[in-house]
C-alpha cells in the first residue's frame, strides 16, 4: 500500500515528529513537548503540548488514541478517549492525559504520550426518515449481539 504523505509543521524547536514503533504499526507516537517534568496526580488530567500542527489531507482524519503501554502499565490516557483532528484545523496538536490510576505519574520531555492515527474519513449528510429498514438485530442495544 502506497504511504501517504502528512506535511507536518514544529511550532517548537523541541518538538519530536510523529514516528512509528514498527514498520506496520498503525499509530505514529506523538512526543510530549516541555521544559521539565509534569507530575499527573492521580484523578487529573493536565493538557499536554505536542508542539506541532499538521496538514492532513481532505478526507482523511486524524484520531488520537492511547498508547496501551502508558494506559495499561501508569493509568495515563488521553481524557476524551480519542482525539478526533479534522483535515481544516491547523493548530497545535495538543494531548490531554488523564491519571486513572491510583499513583502519580511524571511525564518527562520527549515521552511519547498518544499516537496518532490517520484514516478515510466518509463525508455524510443526514436526512430525517420516518422509517429506517428493518434488521435481525432491531432496537438491541448493549450486548445484544452477544445472546
Amino acid at each position: 500500500m502506497e504511504p501517504i504523505t502528512i506535511k507536518v509543521k514544529k511550532l517548537d524547536p523541541r518538538a519530536i515528529l510523529p514516528s512509528r514503533g514498527s514498520p506496520f504499526a498503525a499509530g505514529a507516537d506523538l512526543h510530549a513537548c516541555m521544559d521539565a517534568p509534569v507530575d499527573v496526580a492521580p484523578g487529573e488530567t493536565v493538557f499536554f503540548h505536542t508542539g506541532l500542527t499538521a496538514e492532513i489531507p481532505e478526507g482523511y482524519a486524524g484520531f488520537v488514541f492511547a498508547r496501551s503501554g502508558l494506559a495499561s502499565r501508569s493509568g495515563l490516557a488521553p481524557a476524551n478517549k480519542v482525539g478526533v483532528v479534522d483535515s481544516d484545523y491547523r493548530g497545535e496538536y495538543m494531548v490531554a492525559l488523564h491519571n486513572h490510576g491510583p499513583n502519580p505519574v511524571t511525564v518527562e520531555p520527549g515521552d511519547r504520550i498518544a499516537q496518532l492515527v490517520v484514516c478515510p474519513v466518509a463525508f455524510t449528510q443526514f436526512e430525517e426518515a420516518r422509517e429506517l429498514s428493518e434488521t435481525e438485530r432491531g432496537a438491541g442495544g448493549f450486548g445484544s449481539t452477544g445472546r
